[in-house]
């Protein structure tokens, strides 16, 4: 038996798939979903905690953002690099280094006494979780016909939805018993599961290849250029009005150095990676240009951008105003998630079951945004005297648009590209997200630095607290009075600005959602890289059911149906 029982119907001239996985299967994306456990934990309990690791540890205000910032640039800037080895050597290699990185960097974060050598454990660690995320997208891809895969995200989505409830709270109660360290080393006994049942469960088809011909597909200067140039530009965001003035050279070099190097990037995926080229001379490119010539696919992933950035500037600065405007400790933060994680999650699980259901997807991107849009421009009423009915109001409607998103953006993608392209386009739909939370946080950070030196540019005896905004935020209370109202208000007009800006940007996305086409999501399983069951060379693919013209048939079903889209 294969890694499921399929057979095939005809619907719009596609060969669809009855997918039944699995016992073996289950338990291979049952690991999957165990380390996306610890992924969720260690997105959501880490900025509750700020203020008390960058006091504990020694860390100014920018060190601080930082300890976010480097995790989120190194998961991003490493994920298509993921993937794209990921093709070449399998899934599972990969995904078990990046389940050995996420584990070393939890131990070095975990161990740290300066800022420092936190800073390189939350890197390393950013760089596991960054291929995790991404390999998982693949794998699910790979392995689930497009019509249920809204089924498996909705499962993915419990397991966030654990993650993201419980990350705050634990974040929080260990934070205020100064046991901080622990979370970092909550992460080891989970992934320790995971990793033992991708090692013994998922096994996924390859076509061999010896290790010269493996090490001959690998896009070496597009890597290259690709991981340099864009982590000298998000390191040039990130600098840019906190660190070091925008016009600083210190910005500017990075950043227009970055901008090369994509540039140039850009053109050494074009030209090499063309398809006009004999195939001789073709490269198997790091990220197809092909790819974005849909306007439909190009849109989302912007959209999939300004999704993260959204996102994760709440995870990042709510716990910031509840902690310096509402003086609340760290396990009353943690609770303040709850209106958010409550709703985020079983929005995207209402998402992914009713487009498995119906076929349809685009309902969610218009809605999404609209709610959202009005979510993050409600926020801006949060202030020092904001009632706590008030603030659970507010919070409950943001966290039900950005949950509508998330499925919807992923489906749209993935039904918009070519076979071909299913799984890179999956591991560039988590790329373009962790980008978006990258500069998110960054742009973040700019704005609250700077709006908040203004606002206490009147005030020199508070003048300096701008330089640690962060690590003085549990002190704000003990003040005297005068002077900690003034800190409380200041926090709080600071940190609204935040929300306006991530306002401005959801608009814009909901009305980019106008032009993005709704296409089948009856289309043919056709993953690179199928299940395997344990002692069975079949694997999931069209050629266990059909033969192989019969294949080819379907094949060209599905691009006929792809072509066409709702109205």
């Amino acid at each position: 038996m294969s890694g499921s029982d399929r057979s095939f119907t005809e619907n719009d001239g596609v060969a669809v798939e009855k997918f039944k996985p699995s016992r073996r299967f289950m338990a291979a994306f049952s690991s999957l979903a165990v380390v996306n456990l610890a992924c969720a934990l260690d997105a959501t309990d880490i900025g509750i905690a700020l203020p008390v690791i960058t006091g504990d540890i020694g860390g100014n205000a920018v060190q601080a953002l930082w300890i976010g910032t480097s995790f989120l640039l190194a998961s991003t800037v490493w994920q298509p690099l993921f993937v794209a080895v990921s093709d070449v050597f399998g899934r599972r290699p990969l995904l078990i280094l990046a389940l050995i990185l996420f584990t070393a960097g939890s131990i070095m974060s975990g161990v740290a006494k300066n800022p420092t050598l936190m800073l390189a454990g939350r890197s390393v660690q950013g760089s596991g979780v960054g291929g995790v995320l991404t390999l998982t997208e693949a794998i699910i891809t790979d392995l689930v016909p497009l019509r249920e895969r809204g089924n498996f995200i909705a499962l993915i989505s419990i397991v966030w939805a654990v993650g993201t409830v419980a990350g705050p709270l634990v974040g929080g109660a260990l934070a205020q018993n100064n046991d901080w360290r622990w979370i970092f080393y909550l992460n080891l006994p989970i992934l320790g599961i995971g990793f033992v049942g991708v090692v013994l469960f998922l096994n996924q088809d390859l076509r061999q290849r010896g290790l010269l011909e493996k090490l001959r597909k690998i896009d070496y200067l597009g890597s290259f250029l690709f991981v340099s140039s864009l982590t000298s530009m998000l390191i040039a965001l990130s600098w840019g009005g906190t660190m070091y003035a925008w016009s600083s050279w210190h910005t500017l070099v990075p950043l227009i150095l970055g901008a090369a190097g994509l540039a140039a990037f850009t053109v050494h995926q074009v030209v090499l990676g063309s398809e006009s080229r004999p195939a001789g001379k073709r490269l198997d490119t790091l990220l197809p240009m092909r790819i974005f010539a849909n306007r439909s696919t190009s849109i989302t992933y912007m959209n999939t951008f300004l999704h993260g950035m959204i996102l994760w500037s709440l995870v990042y600065y709510m716990p910031l105003y509840f902690q310096s405007a509402k003086s609340y400790n760290p396990i009353q933060t943690g609770l303040t998630a709850l209106p958010q994680t409550l709703t985020v999650v079983p929005c995207a699980m209402v998402v992914g079951v009713v487009s498995s259901k119906t076929g349809h997807y685009r309902w969610s991107l218009y809605i999404g945004f609209a709610i959202t849009t009005l979510g993050m421009g409600l926020l801006y009423l949060l202030d020092v005297g904001t009632t706590i009915v008030e603030w659970v109001f507010l919070l409950l409607i943001g966290g039900v648009g950005i949950g509508l998103l998330f499925p919807g953006m992923n489906l749209s993608i993935q039904a918009s590209v070519p076979n071909k392209d299913i799984a890179i386009s999956a591991g560039l739909f988590t790329f373009f997200r962790a980008a978006g939370q990258s500069v998110g946080v960054a742009v973040g950070e700019a704005i609250f630095q700077n709006r908040l030196d203004k606002i206490l540019s009147p005030y020199p005896d508070l003048q300096m607290t701008s330089l640690d905004a962060i690590s003085i935020i549990p002190e704000i209370s003990s003040l005297p009075p005068v002077q900690s109202d003034i800190l409380k208000h200041a926090y709080a007009d600071a940190i609204k600005v935040i929300w306006a800006t991530m306002c401005g940007l959801s608009g814009v996305a909901l009305v980019a959602t106008f032009f993005v086409k709704e296409y089948t999501l009856d289309q043919m399983l056709a993953g690179e890289q199928g299940f395997v069951d344990s002692g069975k060379n079949k694997s999931t693919g069209a050629s266990e059911t059909l033969s192989n013209g019969e294949a080819e048939k379907a094949v060209m079903g599905s691009d006929m149906a792809q072509a066409r889209t709702s109205q």
